[in-house]
């Protein structure tokens, strides 16, 4: 049976394995240094949402205000009220099925969000783990939609802000380490 691929379910297949990690670590772990330069984990956390928010409330999104911060609320309560929040925007289909330009063609708010963000789910999701000490796995389908992401920024994904330089690894890493080796950031560290 074929997953449903609205924006709100897109968006909590991805979402749900963050919320999970973030929910079951110790905001004392997510403290420690991340492998995204200068941020901790706690930044990370606090990045996807300001970067989602900032995307969703230009695209026309109605989402309270004041932002969720991990300060005030700590990590876990700061992205479970901003997912929620996100997740009620994306099941409006007037809101996600509408037209949106970026750099790559017209598409819907929908796409481009998990086309940018979506990528961001999974990629800092394995930040977010490597700056706390928790292993993050990626599925097979997890790698292939970081892969594609990847493919589609062409050159872009080398900008300020994407992604850093890729990192060498030797013949005999896993595919994930690969992935990851190519976003800049090192798997082994």
């Amino acid at each position: 049976m074929p997953l449903p691929q609205d924006a709100a379910s897109i968006f909590d297949r991805k979402n749900t394995p963050l919320m999970r990690l973030v929910d079951a670590t110790d905001p004392q772990a997510l403290a420690g240094p991340s492998p995204c330069v200068g941020w901790s984990g706690l930044d990370v956390v606090q990045h996807l949402i300001d970067t989602q928010r900032d995307f969703l409330l230009k695209a026309g999104a109605d989402l309270p205000n004041p932002a969720p911060t991990v300060a005030a609320l700590g990590p876990a309560t700061a992205w479970r009220t901003h997912a929620e929040g996100v997740a009620r925007q994306l099941a409006d289909d007037t809101l996600a099925e509408r037209p949106y330009e970026t750099p790559f063609g017209t598409t819907t708010v929908g796409a481009a969000f998990d086309r940018f963000y979506g990528f961001d789910l999974l990629v800092h999701r394995w930040d977010i783990g490597a700056a706390a000490g928790v292993p993050v796995e990626l599925s097979d389908r997890e790698l292939d939609q970081v892969e594609e992401a990847l493919a589609g920024f062409g050159d872009a994904v080398r900008s300020q802000g994407v992604c850093g330089p890729a990192v060498e690894v030797g013949p005999d890493a896993s595919r994930q380490e690969r992935v990851i080796a190519f976003t800049g950031r090192d798997p082994r560290a």
